[in-house]
């Protein structure tokens, strides 16, 4: 496939996400690898334009440029902003209580704290991106381990036999501590994707060093 019909096909992916303004937003391509530039009016925007190049075949990487650019009289001071995420993530049953602190500069918000499961971690972060004068988000929360390593490596192989879209043997996974390392081959983009999914959904995984790379 080469670079301009690839280009063409993720900036037709961006006009097609309804959450996404693709007026606004630069697409180049070299090599199959995808950047993406220009402003967006949110970072839930800048997120999902994002999440809507990964979808095309043919993508090999992103380089993500685009900037949050709010209107001088919707800015939100950095207090507010800590206020309004420590609501929104105290509102979320998934989130154990008292377990996520919140520091924000500039509009950048810095998550921080320790939760036993990813999904939990994965939460926090989806709740604040959504707020408001938001510009980024960086997300420190720690993952604590509370299972075996043979006992996480075992889970993980048997969630990508579970799934079709995956072709397991091509993968090797290695586990050791909390951390979890993917090897070998895939066919596309998205089930690098899902394979990432897969490792972080099981109990005591803190890290993943994703290999994969595409066929």
């Amino acid at each position: 496939m080469s670079d301009g019909y690839l280009r063409q096909l993720v900036l037709d992916e961006l006009d097609f996400e309804p959450s996404v303004d693709a007026v606004n937003i630069g697409v180049a391509v070299e090599k199959g690898v995808v950047t993406l530039s220009g402003h967006v009016a949110s970072y839930a925007e800048k997120t999902a334009a994002e999440q809507a190049a990964q979808r095309v075949k043919g993508v090999r990487g992103i380089a993500e440029e685009i900037e949050v650019r709010y209107a001088h009289d919707k800015k939100t001071a950095d207090d507010q902003i800590v206020q309004r995420a420590l609501s929104i993530i105290s509102w979320d049953a998934r989130i154990p209580s008292g377990s996520v602190h919140v520091v924000v500069q500039q509009g950048w918000v810095t998550l921080s704290g320790a939760v036993e499961w990813f999904y939990q971690k994965r939460a926090a972060e989806a709740a604040v991106r959504k707020l408001s004068g938001v510009v980024g988000v960086s997300n420190k929360i720690e993952v604590t381990p509370r299972v075996q390593a043979s006992d996480v490596k075992t889970k993980i192989v048997a969630a990508l036999e579970r799934n079709a879209d995956i072709e397991a043997n091509a993968i090797k996974v290695a586990v050791e501590g909390g951390g979890v390392k993917l090897e070998g081959r895939v066919k596309a983009w998205y089930e690098r994707n899902l394979a990432e999914r897969a490792a972080w959904s099981v109990p005591g995984v803190r890290d993943v060093d994703d290999r994969l790379t595409l066929a």
